[in-house]
């Protein structure tokens, strides 16, 4: 590589830096400012100028989300809603993945199809049929009326059906010859070499419920019912609505998922990756 060819990479890649540390800054910036916001007295946040820097720090508005608000209560329905979806998603997406890849049955082609074909509806275009049959069961402001319309992610389905493919046959063959039964070859052969792909799943399945708004919103009318983030919509004043506040509660919803990618950050990355079939 002559030292013109090389200068004239560092320069292109000195390029490609400053693009992404602008986007970057262009991404992180709505955060900053929530942040920001949340510390400020509401005076300030409605200021018809911008302001970087509060000139006057003030915790007044968590302290108004944590004991003025049903915030606490918001975040158990969160946890046990979101918690809920995940171990229901993800077992029975690892259950159907595991039939359709290993096991013969009728119809197990058209069930598959089917799957990839529900893959391209969105969630939304379903709206009208969950509440009507919600509804109809009685399941309003109940957690179960959050919980089981979204347990429809047929992507974790053919990812766990993926994986499933890719792991070589003796394994299979040579627990059959043990006389191992579907049971004991799933969970003591399969499921092993897998863990890795059921942690990133689970963690991404996670975020993805917790962070839901539009379902959750519909299916519950109680302020005692609502998860975090529909209930942060509820931090407002006989007077109108304080900016300051609804930033700070929605500051306070977006911690923990924030929190978990910080921690979770290389799995979640894998599971996006595996989501869009980047990886197999």
């Amino acid at each position: 590589m002559t030292a013109t060819t090389a200068r004239r990479l560092n320069a292109i890649g000195l390029i490609i830096t400053v693009i992404t540390v602008f986007c970057a800054i262009i991404w992180a910036f709505p955060l900053y400012w929530a942040v920001v916001s949340s510390l400020k007295p509401e005076h300030e946040v409605v200021r018809p100028y911008i302001e970087l820097w509060p000139e006057t720090f003030t915790v007044s508005h968590y302290v108004f989300a944590l004991t003025q608000t049903e915030i606490g209560r918001w975040y158990v329905n969160s946890i046990v809603t979101a918690t809920a979806v995940t171990v229901l998603t993800v077992s029975s997406s690892l259950f159907c993945g595991y039939a359709i890849s290993q096991l013969n049955f009728p119809l197990r082609n058209v069930l598959w199809w089917l799957i990839l074909a529900s893959f391209m509806i969105p969630m939304q275009t379903l709206i009208v049929n969950h509440f009507e049959l919600v509804a109809d069961l009685g399941l309003i402001n109940t957690w179960s009326g959050i919980v089981l319309p979204q347990l429809i992610h047929p992507v974790i389905i053919i990812v766990y059906k993926q994986f499933f493919d890719g792991v070589p046959k003796d394994f299979r063959e040579a627990a059959v010859m043990d006389n191992a039964s579907e049971w004991r070859i799933l969970t003591k052969v399969y499921i092993p070499m897998n863990w890795g792909v059921t942690t990133a799943l689970s963690i991404v399945c996670f975020i993805w419920s917790w962070n839901a708004f539009l379902w959750p919103f519909l299916a519950v009318t109680k302020t005692d019912m609502m998860t975090i983030t529909v209930g942060i919509t509820q931090v407002n004043d006989a007077f109108g609505v304080y900016y300051a506040r609804q930033l700070t509660a929605a500051v306070l919803a977006g911690l923990p998922v924030a929190m978990a990618y910080l921690i979770f950050q290389r799995r979640v990355t894998e599971a996006i990756t595996l989501s869009a079939g980047i990886k197999g």
